[in-house]
């Protein structure tokens, strides 16, 4: 099966409103990167992490019209996208009116590989280092994120198949771990931080009933702590 690692820079990290302003994505066949004029402005916040600014990309063209555009319209149909919190790449990609058909998601795997909650933060840059990873490429620049990516999908990728599954088998299965909500262990946040979720379901279960209130309300897309306060209130059918 054909892969596509790529991440995406933006103007920002709210998805109902943000776009693209660098992109670089890798198949078999090589890596391209390239920058984007956005139709909004990068925010101060956004610049202070990419070290991407408004001036790097007054002279760049649309993404709307470009050959990365065609390229990835066409790549997207007939490859697996692989990308770290994929949920945020595909919303952006989306919202460039492209469709992305199938995807795996190495920040959900790591979360469902990482079975005794022993890794205290799983965004990219930490896997990296946890890990051990040796790579080459700095932090949030878009190419360097996608040679990290690469290397976490293929310790995720070896993991998995050497419970005696085929590389196809292995790829379904990533596959499906991705488009499954992750189930979080413990909390990394609040007053029971650092507990297993399991035993506070136990002690606290009014903290958990709470909780799952406010991300019901909230605005943000809080898809994953729903599913882990209803699996742990036993709500889930």
């Amino acid at each position: 099966m054909n892969l596509l690692f790529l991440d995406t820079e933006t103007t920002g990290n709210e998805v109902a409103k943000d776009r693209l302003c660098q992109v670089c994505y890798r198949t078999k066949d090589g890596t391209r990167t390239e920058y984007f004029k956005p139709p909004l402005p990068i925010s101060t916040k956004s610049s202070s992490i990419t070290h991407i600014t408004n001036k790097m990309v007054e002279d760049k063209p649309a993404f709307e019209g470009s050959a990365m555009k065609q390229e990835l319209e066409t790549l997207l149909a007939d490859h697996v996208l692989i990308a770290h919190n994929a949920k945020f790449d595909i919303a952006i990609l989306e919202a460039e009116g492209l469709k992305v058909p199938h995807f795996i998601c190495t920040l959900r795997v790591a979360r469902y590989l990482d079975t005794e909650a022993i890794i205290p933060e799983y965004n990219l840059q930490f896997l990296r280092y946890y890990l051990d990873l040796e790579i080459e490429g700095g932090a949030h620049d878009a190419e360097g994120d996608v040679n990290v990516l690469e290397a976490i999908f293929n310790r995720q990728f070896q993991k998995i198949k050497s419970e005696g599954l085929s590389d196809d088998e292995t790829i379904a299965k990533m596959i499906k771990i991705s488009n499954t909500p992750a189930l979080y262990k413990k909390f990394n946040f609040g007053k029971h931080k650092d507990e297993a979720i399991a035993d506070v379901a136990k002690t606290d279960r009014g903290y958990l009933e709470w909780l799952l209130k406010q991300k019901l309300e909230g605005e943000a897309d809080d898809e994953d702590w729903i599913y882990t306060l209803n699996h742990y209130l036993g709500k889930l059918i």
